[in-house]
């Protein structure tokens, strides 16, 4: 539990009081390579704090085919947000590519943690105003740049997965196939 410490200490100070109550709301869960976290028509009961290993939110459509929305290595949160806020079924799945750990954390904990402690409710904050500029910069780059420059944006801003992470997952991810993302990667 010292990373997630470490992980709200990168916004909000606590003491170890605080911390020790925080901790509290927090369960750990080791997963399998492979193994699914959410699938479509779950309950979506928790949101994910990735301690260790890697992890793919995506949802297929109704011919089956497979849309990535994100991957998430340590330190990134990941859920199907809409279902998890809203308490509805899941629309997304989320697997484990890797073999690793979540932290996971109920709707219902993480709004006691919100009211009890400011410090927290700022961190929450903080983290999901991350979350919807990430996301909305996705779109703008799927909607407004070519295969070249998408690919170019990940491999600058996600390194460490170009080297873990399948490049079949990798162009499905960047809406190219797999073709071309060969022929964008020897470039």
């Amino acid at each position: 539990m010292e990373q997630l410490r470490k992980h709200i200490e990168e916004i909000s100070s606590i003491s170890d009081e605080e911390f020790e109550y925080i901790k509290s709301f927090f369960a750990v869960k080791k997963v399998r390579k492979h193994q699914y976290l959410i699938h479509q028509g779950d309950e979506v009961k928790y949101e994910f704090l990735v301690k260790s290993g890697i992890f793919k939110v995506f949802y297929l459509d109704s011919q089956g085919k497979e849309y990535i929305v994100q991957f998430a290595q340590e330190n990134w949160w990941m859920s199907d947000y809409y279902a998890f806020f809203k308490q509805q079924s899941a629309e997304m799945y989320i697997e484990c590519l890797e073999e690793g750990e979540v932290i996971c954390l109920t709707l219902e904990s993480r709004e006691k943690l919100a009211a009890e402690l400011h410090k927290m409710e700022h961190f929450f904050r903080i983290k999901l105003s991350n979350g919807y500029i990430a996301l909305q910069q996705r779109i703008k780059l799927l909607l407004s740049s070519n295969p070249q420059q998408r690919y170019e944006e990940f491999a600058k801003s996600y390194p460490s997965l170009l080297q873990k992470v399948p490049k079949k997952l990798i162009a499905e991810y960047l809406g190219v196939s797999r073709e071309t993302l060969s022929r964008l990667y020897q470039h």
